[in-house]
């Protein structure tokens, strides 16, 4: 009976040093989570520090003029996930052709989904923002974004610092409000989704390898977003 018991007591602990192992592997222990299955890996910044950027991620700008934005975690009651958000809270700058950007490459991604919520806070010359990903660097990647001044989304690629336009579609949503954006990326071939609608469709070939994700905005424009999911596929 002792021995049943000791050995009771070596699997118990064994899975919990496991169990351990796996929360912080995963990312569960930092307000991130991953399916190794489904390979997605996911932000609500839940766990991170108030005024303090998640783990792996960095503020870089492309065409800076002035010092970097800042971007870091507040509590927003209003939140779609938890009290948590990222947020760009100032510019620090006020040029027109900066765009802000905190990213990570932690995370590589080539193919499948990313999607967030975003919030269009503040902004004279420029809202909203959106989604960046094959990422090689800060003057290297295609961008997703949504502009409630402008009334539009769309894709974009900048390639060493300048930014071509891909696809564009109109639509009105008001700043202020949650909305939903998600886009996906199967070899040369993406789509973009507003609040589960498809409005964007075209290919390019410009980055072909994988890279970093992240998120961005243009000018002046201070958004807040959440739920920051990258769903990874083979194809």
């Amino acid at each position: 009976m002792i021995r049943k018991k000791r050995v009771m007591k070596m699997r118990t602990g064994g899975a919990i040093s496991i169990l351990f192992s796996l929360l912080i592997s995963t990312g569960a222990m930092s307000g991130e989570t991953t399916t190794s299955k489904q390979h997605k890996t996911s932000w609500d910044f839940e766990k991170v520090q108030i005024g303090k950027l998640p783990s792996g991620w960095k503020v870089e700008a492309t065409n800076p003029k002035g010092p970097l934005a800042t971007w870091k975690v507040m509590r927003d009651k209003t939140a779609p996930r938890g009290s948590h958000v990222l947020s760009l809270t100032s510019t620090n700058h006020n040029f027109g052709g900066t765009f802000n950007l905190c990213w990570t490459n932690d995370v590589s991604f080539l193919n499948g989904e990313i999607e967030v919520r975003l919030k269009a806070n503040k902004g004279k010359e420029d809202q909203g923002g959106g989604i960046i990903w094959r990422v090689k660097d800060k003057n290297n990647y295609y961008v997703a974004r949504f502009n409630p001044l402008e009334s539009n989304f769309r894709i974009y690629y900048v390639h060493d610092g300048a930014r071509k336009t891909l696809a564009s579609a109109r639509i009105s949503l008001p700043a202020g409000k949650w909305i939903t954006m998600k886009i996906t990326q199967h070899g040369n071939r993406f789509q973009g989704f507003l609040n589960g609608k498809k409005l964007l469709q075209e290919t390019d070939d410009l980055f072909k390898k994988p890279g970093g994700v992240g998120l961005w905005t243009k000018a002046d424009a201070r958004t807040s977003f959440d739920g920051f999911t990258v769903h990874k596929t083979s194809k």
